[in-house]
């Protein structure tokens, strides 16, 4: 495509320093590329000789205009991060710090790789386990591997929202639920430690029915077993926990305590500091 500069009739044009006429054909060519920086065009029997952008000129246009499109691309994937990421302890959650002890987080990648088809598939993963092996981490991710490609993710917790939707009325809360479907992945960390009101119960339950209603995938994190899971106590955990079976693949993350391992390791940093 042409990129035209500016239009001038047929005449002896100024030249600058890096250019030279071209007596072949009387334009003006760059001396840094050899290419026009002028062309001829005919308009209502008229000729006129229009500035146009060199090769060279047109390579640093391009440049410069990746650049810019980079740098706000960046900024766009920072401020998703800041409202995506609520705690900036997840910005650590990425597979550049995963230690290799869990041997699940392949499936973390897998899920990643396969984005697209999750997405239009609304797949979601339920991770569950034992305390402190690594479900948040597996989660946290997936999230940031998400958002550094421009996808809208949420990550948070059922203590958090229900925070939010303690006091308002109903119309704000049904508004605060379906604005968690604008993004196109919510992660919920810890579900069963909210409290077990009704109140707080029906808002969970809200939650996970509209984004089930809004055919996007999510991801559970439990301390729960798949057996608590599938058989729970009473009927509006029923009704929350099928939900989520239904569009959520159970995977466990294995027994191993990466928190223990963790704090035991730092401790022996911290006791050959004293030694």
């Amino acid at each position: 495509m042409t990129n035209i500069i500016e239009p001038a009739t047929l005449s002896t044009p100024s030249l600058k320093e890096d250019e030279y006429l071209n007596e072949s054909d009387g334009l003006v060519y760059c001396s840094k590329c050899h290419s026009a920086r002028q062309t001829k065009k005919e308009l209502a029997g008229r000729t006129f000789t229009p500035y146009i952008l060199c090769n060279c000129q047109r390579e640093s246009f391009e440049k410069e205009k990746a650049e810019r499109e980079h740098e706000e691309f960046l900024r766009t994937i920072s401020q998703m991060k800041s409202s995506g990421l609520q705690d900036k302890a997840l910005y650590d959650y990425n597979f550049s710090n995963d230690s290799g002890i869990n041997p699940e987080i392949k499936h973390a990648h897998t899920y990643v790789e396969k984005w697209p088809e999750m997405k239009q598939t609304s797949t979601g993963l339920l991770l569950w386990g034992d305390v402190g092996t690594g479900k948040s981490f597996f989660a946290g991710c997936i999230a940031n591997a998400l958002l550094e490609q421009g996808v809208p993710v949420l990550m948070t917790n059922f203590a958090k929202i229900l925070n939010t939707l303690t006091g308002m009325f109903s119309e704000d809360r049904n508004q605060f639920i379906n604005s968690l479907n604008q993004y196109s992945l919510l992660i919920i960390d810890d579900l069963g430690i909210e409290r077990n009101s009704e109140f707080a119960l029906e808002q969970v339950f809200n939650v996970i029915d509209s984004r089930y209603r809004s055919k996007k995938p999510m991801i559970i994190t439990t301390n729960l077993t798949l057996s608590e899971l599938k058989n729970p106590s009473d009927l509006m955990r029923k009704r929350i926990y099928d939900r989520i079976l239904e569009n959520c693949i159970p995977l466990k993350i294995n027994n191993q305590n990466i928190r223990e391992l963790n704090a035991s390791s730092n401790m022996t940093r911290a006791k050959q500091l004293f030694t």
